[in-house]
């Protein structure tokens, strides 16, 4: 399986099987992407709520791809009535796909869409896929119950945001690292605007003080999981 970062909260996930899923595709208006949404495709897109920095260009991507929808249910039914096909779920609900298993956790953020749309409440998502547990915390503060996410699914990546302002910052996404116990931690949701300006470095040095992994992936940079 394979994992690249866009930038911003924006992944494709790419499996064994060659099923591509992306994550909240924010790539035209996104001024640190290194690629723009006619080069990419999707079998699914996970959104993990509706601001416009993460629905970003993921109807352009569906209406190229014929993608399936993964999101929370009042987002789903935005979608559906944007005329593109949803899996509607909600938080702390799970479902099989043929690429592996999601689940929606909570997130403390807020999800309006950029036409005013109430798209219900934000989320994170796990995604267990070939073997391997991926935590895309979506858009949110610090919240003890990363613990219990943690105590739940061994996690062996970590994706969360550090750019401060609308989200956690550096200090604390390191002590979400300490709560939730993955393998490795991605840093994300840095330095795509000057309001969240973040240095991943910085946060690299403070989890592994705390005795954990941290990747710093470059944007655009695909790794192998």
């Amino acid at each position: 399986m394979k994992l690249r970062y866009f930038s911003h909260s924006a992944f494709q996930i790419t499996t064994d099987a060659g099923k591509v899923i992306l994550i909240d595709p924010f790539l035209d208006g996104n001024p640190t992407s290194p690629v723009k949404s006619d080069e990419v495709s999707a079998d699914y897109i996970i959104l993990t709520h509706g601001h416009g920095d993460h629905l970003g260009d993921a109807f352009k991507i569906a209406e190229q791809c014929n993608s399936l929808f993964i999101c929370l249910n009042e987002l789903g039914n935005y979608v559906a009535e944007k005329g593109f096909q949803a899996h509607n779920m909600h938080i702390g609900g799970s479902h099989n796909f043929d690429f592996g298993r999601v689940k929606l956790t909570i997130a403390h953020h807020g999800s309006m869409t950029p036409d005013n749309y109430y798209a219900g409440e934000p989320s994170g998502v796990i995604l267990t896929i070939d073997g391997k547990s991926i935590y895309h915390t979506g858009d949110t503060g610090l919240f003890y119950d990363m613990k219990l996410i943690g105590e739940m699914t061994k996690l062996d990546y970590m994706l969360l945001p550090i750019g401060d302002n609308f989200t956690m910052g550096i200090t604390d996404a390191v002590k979400a690292v300490e709560l939730a116990n993955p393998t490795t931690a991605i840093p994300m949701h840095y330095n795509t605007f000057p309001v969240i300006a973040a240095d991943p470095y910085e946060f690299k040095r403070e989890v592994e003080a705390i005795g954990k992994k941290c990747r710093v992936m470059q944007f655009g940079e695909e790794i192998e999981l």
